[in-house]
């Protein structure tokens, strides 16, 4: 059955499993969804993903949205993807969903809260918002901190003390790769005092490697000089 995933790049859980495929050498095709436009709120994606959002996949017949519940589709439904991604210990395996459970609620609210309303609103059209950013940082910098200390308690490389990555490694790793695309200082200042969270950043990438870093420099890229096109217009428009 051919699978297609729905995705942009810009989007930390369209990220996530476009690496996860080519870590696990999963042949997909790649359908691009331009959120600046609104492609994802088009009648012809709603009918994949009635919520409007990406990411979402079509494997045969089968439609499926969420990415947690795409990754862990994905790592049962292709017998060549390692038991590690998503194991098969009943045990092990309800330790990595209460991971991807607290992600949605904790990492990922503060993450696009804080990164919307200081870097991401105006491609939207819409205005910078200091008072939500403030309150994503709020929660950004909580549930780093309950990642370093909690999630990352124990005495393996990844989350909830495994030797190896599993989905929600790479799903929250890519959540907080996020902050890549803020200015250095802001970065620094989040980030800087989790030395654990950044270990096991690059203990995710280098298992994913070279995927992770290749997909991640590639959007880095396009958003960059999408950024510097918009400066160079504003200037323009006020000369």
């Amino acid at each position: 059955m051919a699978l297609k995933l729905y995705v942009h790049r810009a989007s930390q859980p369209s990220r996530a499993l476009v690496i996860f495929c080519k870590v696990n050498e999963i042949e997909f095709e790649e359908v691009f969804i331009d959120l600046t436009k609104k492609q994802h709120k088009s009648p012809e994606f709603l009918e994949i993903n009635p919520m409007g959002q990406v990411p979402a996949m079509v494997h045969g017949d089968f439609k499926l949205f969420e990415s947690h519940a795409i990754l862990s589709y994905l790592a049962s439904a292709f017998p060549k993807v390692a038991d590690h991604w998503y194991p098969s210990d009943l045990i092990q395996r309800a330790k990595v969903q209460s991971v991807l459970d607290w992600h949605h609620s904790n990492l990922r609210r503060g993450s696009v809260t804080y990164t919307f309303n200081v870097k991401f609103a105006p491609a939207f059209g819409l205005p910078l918002n200091p008072q939500a950013a403030a309150e994503g940082e709020k929660v950004l910098s909580e549930s780093l901190s309950k990642l370093e200390s909690f999630w990352l308690s124990e005495s393996g490389k990844f989350l909830v003390g495994a030797d190896k990555p599993s989905i929600a490694d790479l799903s929250l790793a890519c959540e907080i790769m996020q902050l890549d695309f803020l200015e250095e200082d802001d970065r620094k200042r989040i980030l800087g005092p989790f030395k654990k969270v950044q270990q096991w950043v690059e203990n995710t990438k280098n298992a994913a490697s070279p995927h992770f870093n290749e997909v991640h420099e590639t959007i880095f890229r396009q958003v960059r000089a999408m950024a510097k096109k918009q400066q160079s217009t504003g200037e323009k428009s006020e000369a």
